[in-house]
């Protein structure tokens, strides 16, 4: 470092010093300056207390009118308050009427309505379904622990309220009622004798609009023995002068899905939202994503929408379709308890004569078998592939595992017959792949030999010729290795597509693994490495093995036919592969 530098260094040191120091003594006189002033205010502050409290004493009738002043401006503003209070109620009596006001105030309660599969939470606030109940299912549990009972919703997350406008005649206009802000009027649930002799049960309950008119709002709930399926009617008995003007109401349907299987991310994707057209043969869905979706709007006619979750689902259905649906949801973060937030808003289509609109409520499992029954296509909420995937499970895996399970109860060996039977399908494939690969092994030296012959670049179409007749002379297809293995390959895709969403081995047990429907661990970390995760699963593991032998196999068996190249191909296919 030369002398310019340190100078020029010094110089400028010198330079902050001094303006840090002037600006340190200016800000203290800038403080000093502050306190004084303050110090003047407080001074001249005691000075008028003291001056008015003088004054007090020597002239109290002047200070005693004054008081009295405030005081009557304080009692005339709270009159002005209070009557504006009654203004404002009398407006709203005459807006709404005495009897939409008594069920605003009257007394919250829950009323269950059950069958042998599901029980229903139903709140008379709103007449709406607080939670279900599945009967036959239990939240996700180790082997020796208890389950807690499976719940559609978490609690107090549900929210269900009907829309609707109704004009009378001493306001004139169109008031607005919204069922979750009234109390309904309940009786108790009343039981009909089916023709086969069972049960089914009903809850009625009833919202009052209208005293001098009798007019209210019905909603009946029905369900029947050993069904998930729940009819809800919604009647608007003596509506018809107060909503002559309405052309259609809607509903607002919310609820939060609880997690309800071992792993967050894999119950996540395939928690969605699902929604059918009218006589349509597939349906649509929003996508499973990790944050909140796209509001979907949808202006064209719906016929049902469904929470749908895993191995669960909750599906609203209308009779004659909804005319407009939008709809949404949130997603959790993990270790909540919580997937999703679901959210639709769904019209429906609105005649003052018309007095009956029928809906149904679906909540239970995502089963092929029970959903196939109700013919609404709720079966395609379960992903089991599409056109080209998905007829080789309803038409072969789905029944084939069906008729297993009825004579064998370990599912671990229901999964191992299935996949036998699908191999010895297979097999004249899988033969065929191998007769063609052994062929070529055979005809390697010719081939080398071919190959020899026509070194040249611009020789590479008499080389192919060539090569074309040795295949055709031994009767040896160059895709008869490869085409098998295409053909098969849908089944193996469809068979890895019915597994994971088959509730039938929710909770099933095998070996190991006490759940065949999530992911076996025969050790959890307790921390998660990236890229890996917090366990370690020895199916995995086992899988991985098994690939490693099955590869070293084919490769050794190939490598004779593809000589340099298949050598090249050794990391990729023997070891980074498997």
């Amino acid at each position: 470092m030369d002398k310019k530098t340190v100078l020029g260094l010094v110089v400028v040191g010198v330079l902050l010093f001094g303006y840090t120091f002037y600006n340190s003594k200016q800000n203290q006189k800038r403080l000093e300056l502050e306190k004084e002033r303050q110090e003047q205010l407080d001074k001249e502050r005691r000075a008028e207390f003291v001056r008015d409290s003088i004054d007090r004493a020597e002239n109290p009738e002047k200070y005693a009118l004054q008081e009295e002043q405030v005081k009557a401006t304080a009692e005339q503003l709270e009159e002005q308050r209070l009557q504006q209070e009654l203004n404002a109620e009398a407006h709203r009596h005459n807006f709404y009427g005495q009897t939409l006001i008594e069920a605003e105030a009257r007394e919250e309660g829950i009323y269950t309505l059950e069958n042998d599969v599901i029980k229903l939470y139903i709140s008379s606030k709103g007449a709406k379904v607080e939670n279900i109940w599945l009967k036959d299912y239990k939240r996700y549990h180790k082997k020796d622990e208890e389950g807690d009972p499976l719940m559609m919703y978490k609690d107090g997350s549900s929210r269900f309220d009907m829309n609707f406008y109704i004009r009378r005649n001493a306001t004139g206009g169109e008031v607005p009622v919204n069922t979750s802000d009234y109390i309904f009027l309940t009786d108790q649930a009343e039981i009909t004798i089916l023709n086969d002799g069972d049960q089914s049960k009903s809850l009625s309950m009833r919202l009052p609009v209208d005293d001098e008119s009798g007019a209210y709002v019905e909603y009946l709930y029905t369900v029947y023995p050993g069904n998930y399926m729940v009819d809800f009617k919604v009647n608007f008995v003596g509506m018809q002068e107060l909503t002559s003007h309405m052309t259609g109401f809607y509903f607002n349907w919310e609820a939060v899905s609880l997690q309800n299987e071992k792993g967050f991310k894999n119950e996540n994707m395939y928690t969605t939202m699902a929604y059918r057209y009218p006589g349509d043969s597939g349906i649509e869905q929003l996508g499973a994503s990790e944050g909140p979706s796209k509001v979907r709007k949808e202006t064209t006619r719906v016929e049902w929408l469904s929470f749908k979750q895993q191995y669960f689902s909750s599906i609203f259905v209308a009779e004659n379709s909804f005319s407009e649906a939008e709809f949404s949801y949130d997603t959790y973060k993990p270790d909540q308890g919580v997937i999703k937030n679901f959210k639709a808003s769904l019209s429906v289509p609105y005649q003052p004569t018309q007095g009956e609109y029928k809906f149904q409520f679906y909540f239970g499992p995502n089963q092929y078998s029970i959903l196939k029954e109700y013919d609404r296509k709720f079966e395609k909420v379960i992903p089991l592939g599409g056109k080209l995937i998905g007829w080789i499970n309803t038409g072969f895996v789905i029944p084939v595992f069906n008729w297993l399970s009825k004579h064998i109860a370990n599912f671990g060996i229901i999964i191992l017959l299935l996949t036998l039977m699908i191999k010895l399908i297979i097999l004249p494939l899988t033969y065929k792949s191998y007769k063609s690969s052994a062929k070529m092994r055979v005809l390697k030296p010719e081939i080398d030999e071919i190959n020899e012959r026509y070194p040249k670049q611009e020789d590479a179409m008499k080389k192919q010729q060539a090569t074309m007749a040795l295949y055709k002379q031994f009767g040896v297809s160059p895709m008869g290795g490869c085409l098998p293995m295409l053909i098969q390959m849908p089944i193996l895709i469809a068979m890895f597509r019915f597994f994971p969403a088959s509730i039938e081995l929710r909770g099933q047990s095998f070996l190991w693994a006490e759940d065949l429907s999530a992911y076996d661990s025969i050790l959890d970390l307790g921390f998660k490495i990236p890229l890996y995760g917090d366990h370690i699963s020895l199916f995995t593991l086992l899988m991985a093995v098994s690939m490693f032998f099955y590869s070293k196999i084919n490769y050794q068996q190939t490598a004779m036919a593809g000589g340099k190249q298949m050598a090249g191909m050794k990391f990729m296919t023997l070891y980074l592969m498997p």
